[in-house]
């Protein structure tokens, strides 16, 4: 296993969104867009996750060239990027997210199939190649918000651009063999689409994404209102994602242990509480550390039973456009339909009303689960 050559890759992927998740919507409010314009521009970055992790992941399923994809999608993501220091009106920019994004979701999944496929029968151990993008989420969060404090947001864009030039780099160095590819025994995709349990699955994925629209469009906003500096967000943004490495490096032990069912259940029950404390108590600094240490259970836990569900399902062939589908239907479908509730509620009704309907979504994701998933067939 070409550990460092994978694990480099998830460094730059995550460094990436530690600029664009938490940072981006405070740009885009400096080019003085309204929380519904924001709201939408950043459901633009998550729809086209429902389109092009598909259309890329058929792609890659039929050529084989799954790597190659991965490097020439992360080549044309920066350089459709690189057209945003061209103009600020909003349909530039909406324009510009749309093309840049529609390259940029292709390669995570694609780089998700690669990874397993490489790991063979030691999928479990996954999350222990996963953390390094949590560090480089880490790094790139905590590193630009005291740069936020000093310079301004004109320096966000810079700072993205710098961290696909990484990305780039880093997709080259992944080697072109990804390992033996077992063949799939259970019919067409479609066969696969069919199973009840799968169905089931891949709804509350959708749902847990979607509750997480308010935290990755306005966490840093809504923060910013309550007294916190940028500083202390990127800490609280970055402390989150320490948790989460937490959980990664013991994952490939609680899996076999506890199961996919009650780990999933209480990674979505963890999540309503989440939100509710966030929507509740944002003038209290102690239960805002509590509520992004809980990301552990809300990201951490949640994406690496996913992961491996989504692997144990969608085999041989079908295991690029089994991450596509899990990418498009949660963090695409899930995430752009999260935005823009998150958007409209933000400016229609109140701040702390957004976080309570995304405990609501979640708990919703939690009955779904705890009724309808079977334990012996995860």
């Amino acid at each position: 296993m070409p550990y460092w050559r994978f694990s480099n890759f998830y460094l730059f992927f995550f460094a990436s969104i530690g600029v664009l998740v938490p940072y981006w919507s405070l740009y885009l409010k400096s080019l003085g867009f309204d929380p519904a314009e924001i709201g939408e521009l950043m459901a633009v970055i998550m729809a086209t996750k429902i389109v092009a992790p598909n259309i890329w992941g058929w792609l890659a399923d039929h050529t084989g060239r799954r790597v190659q994809i991965i490097r020439l999608t992360t080549l044309l993501a920066l350089i459709a990027f690189a057209a945003v220091f061209f103009g600020q009106g909003y349909w530039w920019v909406a324009a510009v997210m749309c093309l840049f994004s529609f390259f940029w979701n292709a390669a995570l999944p694609q780089f998700e199939a690669a990874t397993m496929n490489m790991l063979g029968d030691q999928a479990h151990r996954y999350s222990r190649i996963r953390l390094w993008g949590s560090v480089g989420f880490i790094l790139a969060v905590v590193a630009l918000g005291p740069i936020l404090d000093s310079v301004g947001t004109s320096v966000i864009p810079v700072a993205l651009l710098l961290m696909l030039v990484g990305l780039v780099m880093s997709a080259w160095w992944v080697p072109l063999e990804n390992g033996p590819q077992v063949e799939h025994v259970g019919g067409s995709i479609w066969q696969v689409l069919s199973q009840p349990q799968v169905v089931i699955i891949l709804l509350v994925c959708f749902l847990l994404q979607a509750s997480h629209g308010p935290y990755y469009t306005f966490y840093t906003i809504y923060m910013e209102e309550g007294g916190y500096s940028r500083s202390l967000i990127g800490q609280l943004w970055a402390l989150g994602v320490v948790a989460e490495i937490g959980v990664f490096l013991v994952m490939h032990r609680l899996l076999p242990r506890y199961g996919a069912k009650t780990l999933l259940l209480l990674s979505l029950g963890l999540t309503t509480l989440r939100w509710l404390l966030v929507a509740w108590f944002v003038d209290s600094l102690a239960v805002m550390v509590f509520s992004q240490l809980l990301h552990a259970a809300s990201f951490g836990i949640y994406h690496a039973v996913a992961i491996h569900l989504i692997h144990k399902m969608f085999t041989g062939r079908h295991q690029g456009r089994g991450q596509a589908l899990y990418s498009s239907l949660s963090f695409g479908a899930g995430g752009a339909v999260g935005s823009l509730m998150s958007g409209y509620l933000w400016s229609g009704v109140s701040a702390a009303a957004t976080f309570q309907a995304a405990a609501l979504i979640s708990a919703l994701a939690f009955l779904l689960t705890w009724r309808g998933l079977r334990s012996e067939t995860l």
